[in-house]
């Protein structure tokens, strides 16, 4: 099993640090009200002259969502340099370092009309049953270098330790009362952390993978896929 400890990113322009978990704690941006002419969750945009919209756009904000082509995918963010512990090393601290430039922001496009963005997220996420929310579109994720310590306890060998993102895209169909469907795209993502492992030990990431490739001696059994 992959080994996680604290390191900080920014996340929505503020600092915060990920615990032994390797969850990020989010910061949730304030709810934006909306104010929508409805009934049972459906209603009829006034015009300028103030006749109904009967064949202007309507909005409806109480529909039901058809999710198809889920897609998970985990992605380098950052590694510390390689390192080679003497025998009885029981602290390691070190830097992650970005090895790109990529911001990863939420994506929902298009957002249905009545409908916030968020609330597509949450749908997606209860959808895939997940065990904890998945990123809001308050939220974003920035390359920078970051501090990463462990705390062991008799290390010994070559390690790596990186940084990674566990994103998910999917597609969604939109409908609510008589409106026509609306079909659009979410990109999120589950988790942002990093890992610690010795070379002599695979990660079950893809991230993991492709770190150990970049930072363990040649022919480690961490560089093959498990």
């Amino acid at each position: 099993m992959t080994s996680t400890a604290a390191v900080p990113h920014l996340v929505a322009g503020r600092r915060l640090s990920y615990g032994g978990a390797g969850r990020a704690m989010r910061s949730w941006a304030a709810t934006v009200t909306v104010m929508v002419l409805a009934t049972a969750g459906c209603g009829a945009v006034a015009t300028d002259d103030g006749r109904d919209a009967a064949g202007a756009a309507t909005i409806c904000g109480n529909g039901t969502y058809h999710w198809s082509g889920v897609r998970r995918s985990q992605e380098l963010t950052a590694l510390a340099d390689p390192v080679t512990f003497p025998k009885g090393t029981e602290h390691y601290e070190s830097h992650l370092k970005p090895v790109g430039d990529t911001v990863y922001r939420v994506v929902v496009s298009p957002v249905p009309r009545g409908v916030r963005a968020a609330r597509v997220v949450t749908a997606l996420g209860e959808r895939l049953k997940v065990d904890e929310p998945l990123a809001d579109p308050s939220e974003v994720v920035r390359p920078e270098p970051s501090e990463y310590f462990a705390d062991t306890g008799d290390l010994e060998g070559a390690y790596y330790a990186w940084g990674s993102i566990s994103l998910v895209e999917a597609d969604f169909t939109y409908t609510c009362g008589a409106t026509l469907p609306v079909r659009g795209r979410v990109r999120t993502w589950e988790t942002v952390g990093v890992g610690f492992l010795p070379c002599s030990e695979p990660s079950d990431e893809d991230a993991g993978l492709a770190a150990a490739r970049r930072l363990c001696p040649a022919g480690s059994p961490a560089t093959e896929p498990v």
